[in-house]
């Protein structure tokens, strides 16, 4: 009898958001992450994360953040013209790099920064009032309303 040892650990590395294993699964298209630049992916909260990249050389000028639906697109291009630096020794790397991450329906950048070389993008997920669960009374087609409104209500 075979066993496959599945690693699944590359799938969680460029999706956030997603709280179902199926709905994960089914957004793979390369089971190789790219290694460059580092980064992290924080659940701050049920509804907001944070992406930590480590862009050290990078200034807000040579860095790109995109979001397109549920794909954020985070780019960096150094200005090579510029740079007439003669280097002894490179071990900082500043090549150009292209990191994309597949976003959960509803979730949306809410702010982005740069300091001492981190980039922090900060996302929420915000769901839509007509997606939101709603209660129905029995014995009226009128009266509905979203939980959390009743919630407040109270």
């Amino acid at each position: 009898m075979r066993t496959y040892n599945l690693d699944l650990t590359p799938l969680f590395r460029s999706t956030v958001g997603f709280d179902r294993m199926g709905r994960l699964l089914d957004t793979v298209s390369n089971t190789e992450a790219p290694s460059y630049p580092p980064y992290n992916i924080e659940k701050l909260a049920d509804d907001a994360y944070r992406i930590t990249m480590a862009v050290a050389g990078f200034n807000a000028e040579n860095l790109d953040i995109t979001q397109n639906n549920n794909a954020l697109i985070v780019k960096g291009e150094q200005n090579k013209a510029a740079d007439e630096t003669q280097f002894l020794h490179r071990g900082i790397a500043t090549r150009a790099f292209e990191r994309q991450f597949e976003l959960a329906d509803h979730v949306n950048v809410v702010r982005s920064d740069l300091e001492n070389g981190m980039l922090v993008i900060e996302l929420q997920r915000e769901i839509p009032e007509e997606l939101k669960p709603r209660k129905i009374a029995i014995g009226s087609s009128a009266n509905t309303q979203t939980i959390e409104h009743d919630k407040k209500a109270a």
